[in-house]
């Protein structure tokens, strides 16, 4: 089905953060800012995964894809947001429209799905370390890793499916600066029931499924940490998911806070779209590492090893 047969639009022009020049120069160097500290941090993460064998462990196993994972989260919408901050015409193609909600759909589902993953993880080296080998066999990491990316894949496709059937008419004006689905569906002029319904049973499935997971874990693990006797014993086994915590609560929060605020072009829900595709990529790394010693060990070995070379 050819797209441009269906639509009379065949742009849509983000409206952004602000139309205010003075405070799109500002926010251009801003979001350059966290872009290259995003690079570089996950970078610099895949990195010291890969050349440190210290770290060749199912849980940096994890951590290595999830890092990967942010790179390409960040990459779907902050260059097209920098150009437009750039630019006085900003607009994007239909067809560019519908392949970046894709690519949305399927890092955001994928990284949901990763970080369930790795509250998993977590349950099995705190619940039961003696196992912990053996039941984080190298099989199962990648099945895990490579079922996350399935399920991001089929969510994505799923939701994009029913939305290249729609037609786009009228106002072509998007009141945002990417194209998340939901945003799309006041501007056509067909019926949105049906990619309405998929988006909200999909959302419904992988958010509630996956924060299920996620809370079923970390009531296990919550109950063993407080049945161990010395404080320095609680103290170690929680530092060793509080990093896993924090970003789960980061991305988690400000996802669940986007989409639960009814009005469109809403400044919370601008600011919390920023906080869960362009910030929270940044921050996971420096999370990871300023919390875990191993980490921060591991960065001094690679280190030394590459400027002793």
């Amino acid at each position: 089905m050819a797209l441009e047969n269906h639509s009379t639009i065949n742009e849509f022009i983000l409206l952004g953060l602000s139309a205010a020049p003075h405070i799109q120069a500002f926010f251009f160097g801003l979001f350059l800012e966290i872009y290259l500290l995003t690079m570089t941090g996950n970078l610099m993460m895949l990195v010291v995964i890969r050349a440190d064998s210290h770290l060749h462990t199912s849980m940096y196993f994890f951590l290595n894809h999830l890092a990967f994972l942010d790179l390409c989260f960040s990459s779907v919408t902050v260059p097209k947001l920098l150009e437009n901050l750039l630019s006085q015409k900003k607009t994007i193609s239909v067809k560019g429209c519908l392949a970046q909600a894709f690519f949305l759909f399927e890092s955001a589902a994928t990284e949901v799905c990763l970080l369930a993953v790795m509250a998993y993880d977590r349950y099995v080296a705190i619940c039961h370390p003696l196992l912990y080998g053996q039941m984080m066999n190298n099989e199962l990491c990648k099945g895990l890793v490579w079922g996350s990316w399935s399920l991001g894949f089929l969510h994505a496709l799923l939701n994009i499916l029913p939305a290249m059937n729609l037609d786009f008419c009228g106002d072509d004006s998007i009141p945002h600066y990417s194209c998340e689905l939901p945003s799309l569906f006041p501007l056509s002029c067909s019926d949105v029931s049906t990619s309405f319904t998929v988006l909200l049973s999909s959302g419904i499935l992988f958010g509630l499924g996956t924060s299920f997971l996620i809370f079923y874990s970390y009531a296990h693990i919550v109950s063993t940490i407080l049945s161990i006797s010395s404080s320095s014993g609680r103290s170690k086994a929680f530092s060793t998911c509080s990093s896993h915590l924090i970003v789960v609560l980061l991305f988690y929060g400000s996802g669940f806070l986007r989409y639960l605020i009814p009005v469109s072009g809403s400044t919370l829900k601008l600011i919390f779209s920023v906080q869960y595709s362009v910030v929270t990529p940044s921050l996971n790394p420096i999370i990871y590492s300023l919390k875990n010693n191993e980490v921060k060990a591991a960065m001094k070995r690679t280190l030394r090893k590459y400027l002793h070379y």
